[in-house]
């Protein structure tokens, strides 16, 4: 999973980003990965990766992990070339979801670049620069699909979901918001890999003192979620400037300073749990004396084509899978135990695999 961060200067982008991912890279004891200055890889925390491990001795634990991809020189006008220009578009464009850091704190030593704290305002904006940015490609893709158009009546079709897409955009909406109204259609605008198209996480920024309530009483807070409720975005509440804080800590101090904060989780794990929800994704564990593993898919995925995140013979040559609940594994206390009582199932092709599933996957190739 690939996630960019994006954000108007001076709301907690950049701070949100290295918290985030030091954070994560530590919690887990994750080599931290950086790509380059802005993109970092970081381990998805999961308790029941730790207990597989213990439960089997397993010489390495290798979690599921999200890149995130802090997206620099967004400012107004950078459709058009202001900022960093279109530099940041080649970023978004490569990932599952956007992850947008609004300000929704007062602090007069922290200048807004828009001189106040409006989050709606500051949402509007960079929704505009990707639409813009959007516009120039329906532009050139209606120009080039009309050519076409003349000696092909099917890409006709085309023609007119583009415009209607268009117009869409031109109303200052973003293209998730378009109906597609069928299959095929939703499929095409898909493929057009549209910025405004990718789901939308609002990280809502906050001071510590509306941690605890998790934002209710942040009229800032309560006006974002207003306005992701009405486009299907998820929102979550976090304090980039405790986050970092909760960065330089190890796992049991960390612990503590969430538990006197009156918090039970880090703005880490809040991000993943409304990325899985957003995105439609779930984890199934492979464990074992060598390796105990997490591996992320689409909610809704069946047996085989889950054995081919692990390699595509395991799909190829799909035979059954052997699946029990992690918690019934471990409360049994043994693989043969959970087996004599009969919670080890051995299902085929069309089994539709569940979050926390442990699966041993028969094949032959």
């Amino acid at each position: 999973m690939k996630l960019g961060i994006v954000g108007l200067p001076n709301v907690g982008k950049s701070t949100l980003f290295n918290s985030l991912t030091k954070a994560g890279a530590e919690s887990a004891n994750y080599p931290f990965c950086t790509i380059d200055p802005n993109i970092g890889v970081v381990p998805v925390p999961d308790h029941r990766l730790k207990l597989l491990g213990n439960f089997y001795h397993s010489k390495k634990v290798t979690p599921a992990v999200i890149e995130f991809v802090d997206i620099a020189g967004l400012v107004k006008g950078a459709s058009k070339g202001e900022g960093l220009g279109n530099q940041f578009l080649s970023n978004i464009r490569e990932v599952d979801a956007i992850v947008h850091v609004v300000r929704c704190f007062e602090d007069s030593n922290v200048i807004h670049v828009d001189g106040t704290v409006d989050p709606l305002r500051d949402i509007e904006t960079i929704d505009l620069e990707l639409i813009f940015s959007d516009l120039e490609i329906l532009e050139r893709r209606i120009a080039k699909t009309s050519k076409s158009a003349f000696n092909d009546k099917s890409l006709a079709r085309e023609v007119e979901i583009l415009k209607a897409l268009k117009a869409h955009l031109e109303d200052g909406k973003p293209a998730r918001t378009f109906r597609c109204g069928d299959e095929d259609t939703e499929s095409f605008v898909s493929s057009l890999n549209l910025l405004t198209w990718k789901p939308v996480i609002f990280a809502a920024n906050v001071g510590e003192e509306d941690l605890a309530d998790d934002g209710t009483s942040n009229s800032h807070v309560q006006s974002v979620r207003q306005f992701a409720a009405g486009s299907g975005s998820q929102v979550f509440v976090i304090c980039a400037q405790i986050e970092q804080e909760i960065a330089e800590l190890d796992d049991d101090e960390k612990a503590m300073f969430l538990e006197e904060l009156g918090l039970k989780e880090s703005g880490l794990e809040k991000l993943i749990a409304a990325s899985y929800s957003l995105l439609g994704l779930l984890s199934f564990l492979t464990s074992g004396e060598d390796e105990t593993r997490a591996w992320t898919i689409k909610v809704g995925t069946k047996a085989p084509q889950a054995a081919g995140k692990i390699h595509s013979d395991f799909e190829r040559g799909f035979i059954r899978a052997e699946v029990v609940n992690y918690q019934d594994l471990l409360d049994c206390g043994a693989y043969s135990a959970a087996r004599d009582k009969g919670l080890i199932r051995l299902e085929g092709k069309d089994y539709v695999v569940r979050d926390g599933d442990v699966i041993l996957f028969r094949f032959n190739v």
